[in-house]
C-alpha cells in the first residue's frame, strides 16, 4: 500500500522504478551523454591532416622601365596558381589521436560518475520519502491510543477519581499530535520536492512496496574503495596529460609542407610547374620546446598527486561512514529490542497505577510521550542507517545493479 501525505493524490512508484526513471530522464545524464557523443564524433578529425591551402600570385613583376607592371612582356614574369599541404610529423599526429581517445574515456568516466550520483541521490531521496511515510502511518495508531486513553481518563473522573484538570490533558495531547503531524507533512512535501529534482514529472508519487534491505560488508567496501567513481576519472585524465606530453615532445621533430604551383608566362614563353618541399627547423629547443615539455611533465605529476590525495580522502570518508553505520545499527537495535519494550511496559504500568489511584496522570502522559518518541526515533535511525548504506552501496559495489 502506498504511503501518501494525504494532501495530494500521487502516482505510485517502487524503489526500482524510481531508479530506472531517474537514469532515463535525469538531465545531468543526458548532458554527459551528449558530451560523450561529441568527444566520439571529434575523434576522427584528431589526427587528420590540416586542410590544404590554395594560393594565387605573380612572380617577378617589373616595377619600373618600359615593362613595368606588365604581366606578359618580361620572360621572368609568371602568374601562378597552386596548392600547399602542411604535414605534421607522425609522432605529433599519434599524440593528437591519443588525446582524442583520452577525451572519450574522460567523457565516459564523467557519464559513469553522473549515473552513480543520480542513482545514489535518487535512492536516498526515495528512502527518505518512504521512511517519512512510515512515520506518518504511526499517527493512525497514536490517535487511536489517545482516544482510548481519553476514555480511561473520563472513566476515572466519572468514578470520582483524579482531578478535573486531568480532562484537559487528552485534549492537549490531540493538539500536540496535530502539530507533529503538520511538521511531518511539511517534511514530506520537502522530500517530494527533492525527488522531483531527480525524477522530473515522476517526482510526484507515493512510494509503493518495500525498499531493498541494504547491508554492508566493510571488508568488501575497503577492497573496492579505489573504484570510487571520482577516482575512475583519473585514468583518462592521466592518459590525456600523457598524450599532451607526447605532443610537446613531438614538437622537437620537424613538420613538413608540400607546395605545387602552375606558372603562366607571356606569349612566346613556356609555362612552368613548380614543386616545393619545406620543413620546420626546431633549432632552439632550449627556449621553445623544452619549457613546454617540462610544463606537461609537471601536469602529469599533478594528476597523479591529485588522485593520491583524493584516494586518501575517500579512504578516510569510508572509515567515518562505516563508523556511523555501525553506531546507527547498534542504536537502532538497542532501541528496538530493549528501550521501546521497556518504555511501553512503563507506560502500561503507570496507566494501571493511575486507574488504581496510585499515580498522577502527568506521569502517565510523560511515559506515553517517551514511548511514542522511541517509536519515531527507531524509524528515524533506520532511515539514516539505510540511506547511508545505500550511498555506500552505490559508491563502492563493483556492480550496483546487483541487489543489496
Amino acid at each position: 500500500m502506498a504511503l501518501n501525505s494525504g494532501s495530494v493524490t500521487a502516482e505510485e512508484l517502487s524503489f526500482a522504478d524510481a531508479l530506472q526513471q531517474a537514469r532515463l530522464h535525469a538531465p545531468q545524464i543526458v548532458q554527459q551523454q551528449a558530451n560523450l557523443f561529441g568527444a566520439t564524433a571529434a575523434q576522427r578529425a584528431a589526427d587528420a591532416l590540416p586542410d590544404p591551402k590554395a594560393f594565387v600570385g605573380v612572380d617577378n613583376l617589373p616595377i619600373n622601365g618600359a615593362d613595368r607592371f606588365n604581366l606578359t612582356r618580361d620572360f621572368m614574369t609568371m602568374q601562378k596558381i597552386g596548392v600547399m599541404q602542411d604535414i605534421p610529423n607522425r609522432a605529433k599526429r599519434m599524440a593528437r589521436a591519443e588525446a582524442a581517445q583520452a577525451r572519450i574515456d574522460e567523457a565516459a568516466a564523467d557519464l559513469r560518475l553522473t549515473e552513480s550520483v543520480v542513482t545514489r541521490e535518487t535512492a536516498v531521496a526515495w528512502l527518505n520519502r518512504y521512511f517519512l511515510g512510515r512515520q506518518l502511518s504511526l499517527f493512525v495508531d497514536l490517535e487511536q491510543e489517545n482516544r482510548l486513553w481519553a476514555g480511561v481518563v473520563q472513566s476515572q473522573l466519572t468514578a470520582g477519581k483524579g482531578l478535573m484538570a486531568d480532562a484537559l490533558l487528552p485534549q492537549q495531547e490531540v493538539i500536540s499530535l496535530a502539530n507533529r503531524r503538520d511538521d511531518l507533512e511539511r517534511d514530506i512535501r520537502k522530500a517530494d520536492a527533492v525527488l522531483e529534482r531527480w525524477l522530473g514529472r515522476f517526482g510526484k508519487f507515493a512510494p509503493v512496496g518495500e525498499p531493498p534491505a541494504f547491508t554492508l560488508n566493510p571488508d568488501t567496501l575497503r577492497q573496492h574503495v579505489e573504484h570510487h567513481p571520482d577516482l575512475n576519472r583519473f585514468t583518462p585524465l592521466a592518459n590525456l596529460a600523457q598524450a599532451e606530453l607526447h605532443e610537446a615532445q613531438a614538437a622537437k621533430k620537424p613538420d613538413w609542407g608540400v607546395e605545387l604551383a602552375y606558372q603562366q608566362r607571356g606569349p612566346g614563353y613556356s609555362n612552368m610547374v613548380s614543386v616545393q618541399v619545406s620543413a620546420d627547423l626546431p633549432l632552439f629547443t632550449h627556449s621553445r620546446q623544452d619549457p613546454l615539455i617540462a610544463a606537461k611533465q609537471q601536469a602529469l605529476a599533478e594528476v597523479d598527486a591529485e588522485r593520491e590525495a583524493m584516494l586518501r580522502e575517500h579512504v578516510a570518508a569510508l572509515e567515518a561512514d562505516l563508523a556511523d553505520y555501525k553506531a546507527l545499527t547498534r542504536q537502532r537495535d538497542r532501541l528496538q529490542q530493549e528501550a521501546a519494550p521497556l518504555a511501553q511496559r512503563k507506560a502500561d504500568l503507570l496507566l494501571a497505577a493511575y486507574q488504581a489511584g496510585r499515580a498522577e496522570l502527568g506521569l502517565v502522559l510523560t511515559a506515553r510521550r517517551e514511548s511514542q518518541a522511541l517509536r519515531f526515533q527507531i524509524i528515524e535511525l533506520t532511515a539514516q542507517q539505510q540511506q547511508l548504506a545505500a550511498r555506500l552501496h552505490y559508491l563502492y559495489t563493483p556492480d550496483p545493479e546487483i541487489a543489496p
